[in-house]
């Protein structure tokens, strides 16, 4: 194992720049922090460059990382590297993974959510809800920035989520007789008109302006959810999930 004491060294500042999305890009990996995240990574056989573990933290015995280089940190160089405040003690350096779609029945397809916790919070819900996949479409915050990585869960290693032009897969999906709802206030059915469905796209968009009004042009059908009390809207993330859930076929 390699020992690293000092924050001023070569690795950690290579480490630092995955937190910056242009570093990130450059090297094409990301961090990831904390026990749960690593674990996640670890399950799903995600592609793990290197383990970066405090001198005073133990890697747990469940885990399988015999492939993995292990480097041995101090508090110092782990804060240093770190974006919350309280470092858990264990991070990994892990490969961004390109995905090829393929057989895909159920989407979930994001114009230009550009807040990370949302971001992050309805990559989870898609995992949870079962949806075969999640596209990312211009204007969306970065898949890898650490508060999207955080708010995942660990989703982001359970199923295929990509970037994309949101207008392309939507003439796609419908091309394979899929229904594709956008989400929108004004030409829009009660969400819960709709059937359950085995094979159906959602488009969902930006926290303040909504879907773009070109791709509500193009879905089969627009929907909204009822506000019963005096809130203006629903948080995206939030109404993403009762949609989901509300489209997909009893199982």
């Amino acid at each position: 194992m390699k020992r690293i004491e000092s924050p001023k060294n070569a690795r950690v500042k290579q480490w630092k720049k995955l937190l910056a999305k242009k570093g990130r890009e450059e090297a094409g990996c990301f961090l990831l922090e904390g026990f749960h995240l690593v674990e996640e990574a670890v399950k799903s056989d995600a592609p793990l460059v290197e383990l970066i573990v405090d001198e005073r933290t133990a890697i747990p015995p469940g885990w399988d990382v015999s492939g993995v280089p292990v480097v041995i940190v101090t508090e110092a160089v782990m804060k240093a590297i770190s974006s919350t405040e309280t470092p858990q003690g264990i991070a990994a350096v892990c490969r961004q993974q390109p995905h090829e779609l393929s057989g895909v029945k159920t989407a979930l397809l994001i114009d230009a959510v550009q807040d990370p916790g949302n971001l992050g919070a309805m990559i989870r819900t898609a995992d949870a809800a079962g949806i075969d996949a999640v596209v990312l479409g211009e204007g969306c915050a970065d898949l890898y920035n650490p508060k999207v990585v955080r708010a995942t869960q660990g989703s982001l290693f359970h199923l295929p989520v990509v970037k994309g032009d949101v207008a392309e897969w939507i003439t796609r999906l419908k091309g394979q007789g899929i229904p594709v709802y956008g989400t929108a206030l004004e030409n829009a059915v009660d969400y819960r008109s709709l059937p359950r469905l085995s094979a159906f796209a959602l488009v969902v968009g930006n926290e303040g302006s909504g879907v773009r009004r070109e791709l509500l042009e193009m879905t089969t059908e627009n929907v909204y959810i009822p506000i019963y009390g005096q809130a203006e809207s629903l948080n995206v993330a939030v109404a993403t999930g009762i949609l989901l859930y509300s489209l997909q076929a009893e199982r």
